[in-house]
């Protein structure tokens, strides 16, 4: 988006101001001006403090209409579960093998399933998995020997999420080519799943404010009370 249409789409929402989440969509829709299709996002700032274990909010969430984006899986496991994952869709499947790529630093996969048998080798490369969010963990069901259903549940659009330093949380929802409606059944399935986890040690207000923006453009402001209440 050039610097005069960045300004223009901006300007559109200055004059908006908050507003219900079917609106910031339709904004949205209109502003955005790439030569590709978006990603939207959907970012909530909240008001909890990550450094105390207990009000990191962290889960996942199955979005109705899925994410448009093609994601790659990765399977860690023995050889006794690795047809099950293959059948279930999984694009690469392995055991010591993908252990020793990570080690030699190959990070080219978005979602990494194991089963909890190999854990304790895919420990070793903890350090390089973890800062990018790839590490399996049970709490985010990546950890599972329900292996068929973990690789499925991906591919239909289940993501994870997890606050980050300064209180933030936000995750991709869908593609700017979506219909409002898709957009809005999958923002707001993220949203009520974010308020869902909201920690019991978490005091005063949890959500500060929610945004909605695509790839390259200004975050349109929208209205919580809908939520919150």
């Amino acid at each position: 988006m050039s610097g005069k249409k960045y300004k223009n789409a901006l300007e559109k929402v200055a004059a908006q101001g908050e507003c219900d989440l079917q609106q910031a969509v339709e904004l949205l829709k209109e502003i955005s001006d790439v030569k590709f299709d978006a990603s939207v996002d959907v970012a909530m700032r909240l008001g909890v403090d990550p450094r105390h274990a207990d009000q990191v909010v962290r889960g996942t969430v199955m979005l109705p209409h899925g994410t448009g984006k093609t994601v790659s899986v990765l399977v860690i496991c023995n050889e006794a579960k690795a047809a099950e994952a293959q059948e279930a869709g999984a694009d690469m499947v392995g055991f010591e093998d993908y252990i020793e790529k990570i080690q030699n630093g190959w990070t080219d996969v978005d979602v990494i399933i194991a089963t909890p048998d190999v854990m304790g080798k895919l420990g070793r490369v903890g350090k390089i998995l973890g800062p990018r969010g790839l590490m399996p963990n049970p709490k985010s069901g990546t950890v599972t020997m329900d292996i068929a259903k973990a690789v499925k549940e991906v591919k239909a659009g289940k993501i994870e999420f997890r606050v980050d330093k300064a209180g933030n949380v936000h995750a991709p929802v869908g593609k700017i080519s979506f219909g409002a409606e898709q957009l809005v059944d999958n923002a707001a399935s993220f949203i009520k799943e974010v308020i869902r986890l909201k920690p019991s040690a978490a005091k005063g207000q949890y959500v500060r404010n929610i945004s909605v923006s695509s790839t390259m453009s200004p975050g349109v402001r929208v209205k919580k009370e809908k939520y919150v209440a």
